[in-house]
């Protein structure tokens, strides 16, 4: 047999052992993933934010309360973290008791990330007394799972900007 003879016969074998080691193309498409609508779930979050920061305006506990989880782990400015809703709870009532100004709350929602179930959001915080001075600015994130059709907030952490006078 001739070398070019033998060439051909090796480069043709070489050709079909490569052609079995291919995958099949008739393998279905996996389907594509639904979109998830995050600017509809940050106006959702907003919603819920713009909410809580009435009911802190008027130092209703029972309101913010509804918010979080029975399992949420709360990690404040300048204290250990306070774990379980009936902690928070007790944190909340403590610092309202202790907290006799008037002000205005509002939170706005910078950013949020996630899933239609679990969504990360990042926002800023900011009081105002009553001539509409600011006396705090804070930041926050939050971690909110729709749990039973409702959005509750099952981890979140926050700190000031400056501390308050």
């Amino acid at each position: 047999m001739s070398k070019i003879t033998l060439f051909i016969a090796f480069s043709l074998c070489a050709l079909l052992f490569g052609a079995c080691l291919q995958a099949p193309d008739s393998k279905p498409a996996a389907p594509e993933a639904p979109k998830v609508d995050m600017a509809k779930i940050k106006s959702e979050i907003q919603a819920l934010e713009t909410a809580w920061g009435a009911a802190a305006s008027a130092k209703d506990a029972a309101t913010i309360l509804a918010y979080y989880a029975e399992d949420v782990i709360s990690m404040p400015d300048d204290k250990p973290a306070i774990v379980g809703k009936a902690a928070v709870q007790k944190d909340l009532e403590e610092s309202i008791a202790k907290n006799q100004e008037s002000f205005v709350t509002t939170y706005e929602t910078l950013d949020v990330y996630g899933n239609e179930n679990l969504v990360t959001e990042v926002g800023k915080g900011t009081n105002k007394n009553a001539a509409g001075e600011v006396t705090y600015t804070g930041k926050y994130m939050v971690i909110w799972e729709k749990r039973d059709g409702k959005w509750l907030v099952i981890r979140e952490i926050y700190n000031d900007d400056a501390k308050v006078r």
